[in-house]
């Protein structure tokens, strides 16, 4: 099940293994965010597709909260294997698929309109020619959009969904207003925002958002912020309980 330099760690909330390697990529807490933040379809009937996947950890925490059939849509081959040997791990073969493809090609294997709930962690750097990319090509194809952008990602994701299907992504606070114009350009209306800081008296450095296809302009929430850490580095309560059962 294991290769060489891979680990199994555990989401303890919900109980779900995954396997892990710091030579390709390790979910941090913007996946675990997300799958916290969004409120997927619930019914057994219905449809979850996760794009930019990694090695498959949102797909794998939303599987505790819903009975939807889960897509994960990763383009990096060995992230794709890693997710489809967590999901063997956690007897989820029946939920849970896997698609070994480039997201700009997903209408070819999934139909339009057809989603009920779409999530996505995207690279958050554009791909400019200054960016400072990791040496590693695999840490640099999730953290710069090199495979996709962030209007790619938005647009596929209009596509993907129903009327009245939501979307939930975890980007940077810096590209708030981008993000707002690409999802109101596509369809998409912003509806619940919160913000998370890493410590009480610091800027935001993430952000969590909810936007409906084909939903009602205005009436946007923003919802009480999530602070990570207490100022001595431990986990505040809040995020004690998003990672070990609340």
């Amino acid at each position: 099940m294991l290769q060489s330099n891979e680990r199994v760690d555990e989401l303890y909330a919900n109980n779900i293994k995954i396997i892990q390697s710091n030579e390709v990529f390790s979910f941090s807490l913007d996946a675990v965010l997300l799958a916290y933040f969004a409120q997927p379809i619930l019914k057994p009937n219905g449809k979850i597709v996760d794009l930019c996947a990694g090695n498959g950890a949102i797909g794998l925490f939303l599987s505790a909260k819903s009975k939807a059939q889960i897509i994960e849509v990763e383009i990096q081959e060995r992230l794709a294997d890693m997710a489809k040997r967590s999901i063997k791990l956690n007897s989820l073969d029946k939920q849970i698929d896997v698609l070994n493809i480039d997201l700009n090609n997903v209408k070819n294997y999934i139909a339009s309109d057809s989603v009920d709930t779409v999530t996505c962690n995207p690279p958050y750097f554009k791909n400019l020619i200054t960016s400072k990319k990791n040496p590693n090509e695999y840490l640099a194809i999730a953290r710069h959009e090199i495979t996709v952008t962030l209007e790619q990602v938005i647009k596929e994701t209009s596509s993907l969904l129903k009327m009245g299907g939501k979307f939930y992504m975890v980007h940077r606070p810096e590209r708030f207003v981008e993000i707002i114009d690409l999802l109101r350009a596509n369809r998409l209306a912003p509806k619940k925002i919160q913000m998370v800081y890493p410590k009480a008296g610091k800027e935001a450095n993430m952000l969590l958002i909810e936007a409906i296809k084909d939903g009602k302009s205005g009436g946007v929430r923003f919802l009480e912020p999530i602070v990570v850490y207490k100022d001595n580095g431990e986990y505040t309560t809040k995020m004690q309980g998003i990672l070990y059962g609340e």
